[in-house]
């Protein structure tokens, strides 16, 4: 890394295994358009795998792969959640690469990157009952496969708390902070028709609009990126933050959200580049 301006990028929702790709092949190329761009830093904010311990070996990978000049950071998604790790263990630094509840210093600049997985609590879904959401999420949707010892509801409440704490210090020591999450702090491109029931119980498991009025209390945070949501939007200014979405998606017969062809130029396409600077 080259100190006082740094390159970062962040990429989301690769979904390296639903999309059957060749994730060795997938490394590389990744490695190599990387070094090719003298990225500095490389967040990326989930999904993966379907599995954690997947995802962390494919970081693990990829930090070997571009070697010590770059670091290659992640947080949890919810299918990365889904199998291969526990809670308490998703709460616990179990891995220097994983930066759930936890900030980075940028060498020679006043910048912090912090991270945090992120949740729902059920208030995107305008209209509909907290429980309805609530079977939807524990018997039909994906995330019935994660296990938790709270609701949805406390388990955001937990990381809003985690996030205004780490916040707080950043302000307190007077930081600049780039901040990425996994689920959506902001509703402006919930993409399901809010009269469609079916659909707004999908809303609901979206993220949660809390985390994005949390973030907005500190004026030092102007940069956001999150993902979950495979949408191909564009940057959303709320005050002084702008909210990035860098999701690829899925591309799959009856659902193609790629925005190219193919899997690295939806990528390339798709990845935000920030460059930080004192």
């Amino acid at each position: 890394m080259r100190g006082e301006s740094m390159r970062v990028a962040i990429s989301s929702d690769n979904h390296l295994d639903v999309n059957k790709l060749d994730s060795a092949e997938i490394l590389k190329m990744q490695a190599d358009y990387l070094l090719n761009e003298k990225i500095d830093i490389y967040l990326i904010a989930g999904d993966l795998f379907n599995d954690f311990e997947k995802s962390l070996a494919y970081v693990r990978k990829l930090q070997e792969l571009v070697g010590l000049g770059m670091l290659v950071r992640f947080i949890a998604g919810n299918h990365d959640m889904a199998r291969g790790i526990s809670f308490d263990e998703l709460e616990s630094p179990v891995d220097e690469l994983y930066l759930h509840n936890q900030s980075l210093d940028i060498p020679g600049t006043n910048w912090q990157i912090i991270g945090n997985n992120g949740w729902y609590d059920y208030r995107f879904a305008e209209g509909v009952e907290p429980e309805r959401v609530a079977s939807f999420r524990r018997n039909l949707y994906f995330d019935r496969q994660i296990k938790q010892p709270m609701t949805d509801i406390e388990r955001t409440d937990l990381v809003l708390k985690q996030i205004g704490n780490l916040l707080d210090k950043s302000h307190q020591e007077q930081k600049q902070v780039l901040f990425f999450t996994h689920f959506a702090p902001i509703g402006d491109d919930i993409m399901y028709p809010k009269n469609d029931a079916r659909w707004a119980l999908v809303n609901g498991i979206m993220g949660s609009p809390r985390t994005g009025n949390l973030i907005e209390q500190y004026p030092n945070v102007q940069n956001v990126y999150y993902g979950h949501m495979h949408i191909s939007a564009p940057v959303r200014q709320h005050q002084q933050v702008a909210y990035y979405n860098p999701s690829v998606g899925y591309n799959r017969r009856r659902l193609k959200e790629w925005t190219q062809e193919t899997f690295m130029a939806t990528w390339i396409d798709k990845l935000a580049i920030k460059v930080l600077t004192n």
